[in-house]
């Protein structure tokens, strides 16, 4: 098996240029559709016309805002980039009013509108507590009082729960588009590392190979840990390109991003497995893999949320779909922080697709073989 393992190892510094062809191919592409989301988080410029916003609870609340960066600029500043279209829209704050310039009707608009609407109506309530309860640090000590106490007797209670939950979509452009690519490409790096086990044994290859002291079991497991080997390099340079050179932080979960990679490029290890074991020829493997990976990214999410797709046809094809699951996971574990208990139903199901892929492809290699 480590002789086998040294001659694919050989074999790729001699001829790396599909391996890094595949994986340059992905990072384009994700930076092409994904890195679109840094500039997807829209400026908007501000004016403070009254020097009681400054230290209000105003702009506390428009500085947490994610999807829209509030940059406080001069007046004349302001009209100017809205003039040249820097800039869709611009707010001049008052202490109990703003005043929006608008350059271009648009979404954005509505949305800066809302957002400070609601900034101005949370600051406006506090100040009316302030009022009823009495001076700065009574209301703290009372506000903290009725936090406790609801905190201690809550009005009522919140169940959760994942994958099966109707709760809001949480959809970063980002994480979408280097996940769904990084899992998509390496469909085909993995398939075209497999694809030399049947071209071998259509040779004679594996016939030479049986006659030495090599054992069959040995063969296939040099042959599939390799691949895997090679499917896992690339993900795990995708993922770090973005990690280190672009700052894509994973929300605090790039270790354990890593780690729950390895279910899913061991089922496409196994899926490309069974496809070798159908198909009768190379070609055939070629014109498959490049079907069924384009599919595969289709209907489990690559390319766009799974959670946009409202045909009951199309979901439940994408629950057989490994792609499907290998979304969930990642982004089950940075989107929504879910814990590897939580996480353990998709994991669970990789590892029994895999695990029967495997099982029906070496049968059925085995078989056409004798």
């Amino acid at each position: 098996m480590t002789a086998i393992l040294l001659a694919k190892l050989k074999h790729l510094l001699r001829n790396p240029w599909a391996f890094l062809g595949f994986t340059g191919i992905c990072i384009v592409f994700a930076l092409i559709m994904g890195l679109t989301g840094f500039e997807s988080r829209s400026s908007v410029p501000i004016v403070i016309a009254d020097e009681e916003v400054t230290g209000s609870s105003i702009l506390t609340t428009l500085n947490d805002e994610e999807s829209i960066s509030f940059k406080e600029v001069e007046e004349d500043a302001l009209i100017q980039s809205v003039k040249e279209g820097k800039a869709e829209v611009g707010a001049i704050l008052n202490k109990d009013t703003y005043e929006l310039i608008v350059g271009v009707e648009s979404t954005t608009v509505s949305s800066v509108d809302n957002m400070i609407r609601q900034a101005y109506t949370e600051y406006g309530q506090r100040q009316k507590i302030i009022e009823h309860i009495g001076d700065l640090k009574q209301t703290e000590n009372a506000l903290q009082k009725e936090i406790d106490e609801a905190s201690k007797n809550p009005v009522f209670s919140v169940t959760t729960s994942n994958f099966t939950t109707d709760q809001t979509m949480m959809y970063d452009p980002i994480y979408q588009y280097v996940f769904g690519f990084g899992l998509f490409f390496v469909i085909y790096t993995v398939a075209y590392n497999v694809l030399p086990m049947l071209i071998e044994k259509q040779e004679g290859v594996w016939d030479r190979l049986i006659l030495s002291p090599v054992k069959k079991w040995k063969m296939y497991a040099g042959n599939m840990i390799y691949s895997f080997c090679i499917g896992y390099l690339q993900v795990l340079i995708i993922f770090s390109f973005f990690y280190f050179v672009f700052g894509v932080d994973f929300n605090g979960k790039f270790p354990e991003t890593l780690l729950l990679l390895i279910p899913y490029v061991f089922t496409i290890v196994a899926l490309s497995i069974l496809l070798t074991a159908i198909v009768k020829n190379s070609q055939q493997f070629n014109a498959f893999i490049t079907i069924l990976a384009v599919c595969m990214a289709m209907v489990g999410g690559a390319y766009w949320p799974i959670e946009i797709v409202e045909s009951n046809f199309l979901i439940a094809i994408s629950k057989i779909n490994p792609l499907t699951y290998g979304m969930e996971i990642l982004h089950g574990v940075v989107n929504y922080g879910y814990s590897l208990e939580e996480l353990f139903y998709p994991v669970s199901i990789l590892l029994l697709m895999g695990t029967v892929m495997i099982g029906v492809g070496i049968h059925l290699m085995e078989r056409r073989h004798i």
